[in-house]
């Protein structure tokens, strides 16, 4: 296999993220469904930032994930505030229909599995009206104990699945994806969060206005407060906090090479 292409990776407070535009992602996973390389692929939103910052392993699987991709509007905000120079992000849930569009014209095979049993197969069924010649190889539901995750990548890899969506919170899904990588044998990996959730239909999607506008994360507050109040108020105002003293480092260092010019 060759050596994955110049990816175009920064570091931001911490955590690996590729400035990478979708063309660029879906040229990826194309040399990767012809077998050049393996591909695992990480989206990046505020909250995994800063879970990842006090998490060695999920930033351990983070860094060892061959693209980690703008996901979420709070760092496509952040990199703006900063000044860096960035393509569009690109929504977990958008990236991994544009595999499956991608899997249905190469003739890739997928995988599913996270959720529970009916969600991840009202998933598949979306996928077969949506995408009609898409060949599903398998589906699971993520509700397994740590000791049977090796019977299931076994089972994965002897569906001869092309790319896996594994439809899991984090860390647990990226630190599947790391730990059983060797043995899992599909040529792209993907975490999903809960896209199968809102691709089965038992949670809404945002109206496209709202995710424009980069408030989508506002959306789910409203429709899961209880889950996600607290893990709002806690990552945001951590995100919020590193962004302003990055802000105040820069134009500091800014003023003080205006004065030493003159």
């Amino acid at each position: 296999m060759s050596a994955h292409p110049n990816r175009k990776r920064i570091n931001l407070f911490g955590c690996p993220l590729d400035l990478m535009s979708l063309q660029d992602l879906l040229d990826d996973a194309s040399r990767a469904l012809a077998g050049e390389y393996r591909l695992r692929l990480e989206g990046l939103n505020v909250a995994k930032l800063v879970d990842a910052r006090g998490d060695t392993q999920l930033m351990s699987a983070l860094e060892e994930a061959e693209r980690v991709h703008v996901d979420g509007a709070g760092i496509a905000l952040g990199l703006r505030l900063l000044g860096i120079s960035a393509p569009p992000r690109r929504a977990g849930i958008d990236l991994l229909g544009d595999l499956c569009a991608l899997a249905e014209k190469t003739g890739a095979s997928v995988y599913l599995l996270g959720a529970r049993r009916e969600v991840v197969e009202l998933t598949a069924q979306y996928l077969r009206e949506r995408y009609p010649a898409l060949r599903i190889a398998g589906i699971r539901d993520g509700y397994f104990k740590a000791e049977e995750e090796a019977n299931v990548a076994e089972a994965i890899r002897a569906s001869g699945a092309d790319i896996l969506f594994v439809g899991m919170s984090s860390p647990r899904k990226e630190v599947l994806l790391q730990k059983h990588w060797p043995t899992l044998g599909v040529k792209i990996g993907m975490g999903v969060g809960g896209s199968f959730d809102v691709l089965s239909g038992k949670l809404p999607r945002a109206p496209r206005w709202v995710q424009v506008i980069g408030m989508e994360w506002f959306f789910r507050l409203i429709l899961e407060p209880r889950r996600l109040l607290w893990r709002y108020v806690r990552t945001n105002g951590i995100y919020l906090t590193l962004l302003i003293h990055q802000k105040l480092k820069l134009s500091l260092a800014r003023l003080a090479g205006a004065r030493s010019e003159t």
